[in-house]
């Protein structure tokens, strides 16, 4: 478990590349796959918003940075914006 404040998904969020609109599928550890349209961070939790709800009706989930498992992207991304969060390498883009 990471420090309060020092989670690389906090730090990756509050960077969200400008380029990219703030939409992707959030992984959790416990499998689950949630489809977002905008966020909301603080030191240690995250918040993001549903397009549309889910089958019990929920439009936003709130979750600690350390129960995130990965993000998924569903814009076409260039490698580039990447760089500035310290990405090195190449990507066929």
């Amino acid at each position: 478990m990471s420090v309060e404040g020092d989670s690389p998904w906090r730090r990756f969020f509050e960077a969200w590349p400008k380029d990219l609109a703030p939409r992707g599928v959030l992984v959790t550890k416990f499998q689950e796959q949630i489809p977002f349209e905008g966020f909301l961070a603080s030191d240690a939790m995250l918040l993001v918003e549903r397009k549309t709800p889910d089958t019990i009706g929920a439009r936003k989930v709130l979750t600690p940075f350390d129960e995130i498992a990965a993000i998924k992207f569903v814009d076409v991304v260039r490698s580039k914006s990447f760089e500035p969060l310290g990405f090195a390498g190449k990507l066929k883009d």
